[in-house]
């Protein structure tokens, strides 16, 4: 069992404001795997505190950038050192097996120490500009206190995506992580006290919603910087916007998977499945409506329904395991009520996922899809997070496309095809954020985000640095040529 009786706040560990705590339950046993200290107001405001000081007078926002890039490298040696404990706290608190903690989470998140290493000397922190009165000097300098606020569902990636473009930058953050997944949050503020990371500029609160919310509004918070659903989102935003503090939001999706008629289904459809079923569908670019030509309807429901049978639902901790339980009761109310009313608008199941039988703890759900669907029903609109899909016919390709943009949401999506340069061109048409031919996933060299009602603003890239950088045009004299 994982327990921590203090809180990280401003690089130190400090005992908790109240004696109120969070005990972490595993989804897939229901045993308690770790307890924290609950953050409350008073520990938000001497984070707050701590985060500001650091950055108005503090050497952090003003030290090199290489400086910076040295100890958020440390902390990437750190991380991968302790790999293994961390994949057993997030499989422990958060349902998923180990091995997909490792391919959903520390890889991507790998990935994002890379490319800022490399944005550390390539990022344009300072440009030269010539205008009509002359030359300016454009800077990018740290946005300031930043609130980073993140979801259960793939903790240790959203939290390192934020945290490493903010902390080089030279910004000071305040990491808020939910309550399903507090531990391994805490354990990442360690590895970066240990990798040098100087006092008060990062701070680690585990906290309800009221809490995030009053962070969210406090005084002392330049930048919020969100990821979770869409209806927390447009809360989110709603209290930033209305104090005009800078925000990012990465919020929910309903991605398409558009199968053009030329689709190679023995070799791309167990893809597909694993496209909407990835971390039990527990994800916001999972492509849970699968869009298929009318002419191979039913060629393509059987190969989604077979290819969804070869994800076993078990036990995190058993190695055969592919799919765990979800994250909690609520979750696992929440995904069958959908099923239900799947039903009752007139979708056909024809994989009925229930609840494994053998599992009677934890809250499991099986891989669940759906025929006959109408892209206006409830379980083709709605995110559901959890391991449903839905077959969706199509007659033509303008029609598919049609069906893929009528949505709320535009974050990410697929086509998949034997004619690649054919599937770019469907690709320009959809709108959404993120997109891939005959496979999904994005590069964390490229920008992360989302159209519509899938967020604001880009993570990723030189963007997601950009992000946390305010710019500064500074105008030098008449005729001054540096």
């Amino acid at each position: 069992m994982s327990s921590f009786d203090q809180l990280l706040i401003g690089g130190e560990w400090v005992a908790p404001a109240t004696d109120r705590r969070f005990e972490v339950r595993s989804p897939a046993t229901l045993d308690v795997v770790g307890t924290v200290p609950e953050a409350v107001e008073a520990d938000v405001d001497a984070a707050v505190a701590a985060a500001r000081r650091a950055f108005d007078s503090g050497p952090w926002p003003t030290m090199a950038v290489a400086d910076r890039a040295k100890v958020i490298a440390r902390f990437g040696e750190l991380l991968a050192e302790n790999l293994e404990e961390f994949k057993t706290v997030i499989s422990n608190e958060m349902g998923a097996p180990p091995a997909t903690v490792e391919m959903m989470m520390y890889t991507p998140a790998s990935a994002v120490l890379n490319v800022y290493s490399g944005l550390a000397e390539t990022f344009p922190w300072e440009e030269t500009r010539t205008g009509m009165f002359g030359t300016s000097r454009v800077r990018r300098e740290p946005v300031g206190v930043v609130a980073a606020i993140i979801p259960w569902n793939v903790p240790m990636f959203i939290a390192i995506n934020k945290l490493v473009p903010a902390l080089l930058a030279g910004c000071t953050v305040i990491l808020k992580p939910a309550p399903e997944t507090p531990m391994d949050s805490l354990m990442l503020g360690r590895l970066f006290m240990e990798a040098g990371l100087p006092e008060g500029v990062l701070s680690v609160l585990p906290a309800e919603r009221e809490v995030s919310e009053y962070l969210v509004t406090h005084p002392g918070v330049d930048k919020v910087s969100f990821t979770g659903s869409t209806a927390a989102g447009r809360k989110v935003g709603a209290l930033a916007t209305e104090r005009l503090k800078r925000i990012s939001l990465e919020l929910g999706g309903k991605s398409a998977s558009i199968l053009l008629d030329d689709v190679d289904l023995a070799s791309s459809a167990f893809m597909i499945a694993y496209s909407g079923l990835m971390n039990s569908g527990q994800a916001c670019v999972a492509q849970t409506r699968i869009l298929a030509p009318r002419s191979r309807y039913d060629e393509v429901t059987e190969a989604i329904v077979e290819s969804a049978k070869l994800f076993p639902v078990g036990d995190p901790s058993d190695p055969a395991t592919q799919l765990g339980p979800l994250v909690a009761e609520r979750q696992r109310d929440r995904v069958e009520g959908y099923i239900d009313k799947g039903v009752a608008e007139g979708a056909r199941l024809v994989l009925d996922g229930k609840r494994p039988a053998g599992l009677d703890k934890g809250w499991y759900v099986a891989p669940t899809v759906f025929a006959d669907v109408d892209n206006k029903m409830t379980i083709a609109q709605e995110e559901i997070f959890g391991p449903v899909l839905s077959v969706i016919p199509y007659d033509t390709e303008d029609e598919a496309v049609a069906i893929a943009n009528d949505s709320d949401f535009g974050l990410a999506g697929s086509v998949w095809t034997q004619d690649v340069e054919h599937g770019y061109e469907i690709a320009t048409k959809v709108r959404t954020g993120t997109y891939g031919i005959n496979w999904y996933a994005f590069d964390m060299g490229s920008p992360f985000g989302g159209y519509k009602c899938s967020g604001i603003g880009r993570e990723d890239g030189p963007e997601g640095l950009a992000a946390f950088c305010e710019l500064k045009s500074i105008l030098m004299p008449m005729g001054w040529t540096g």
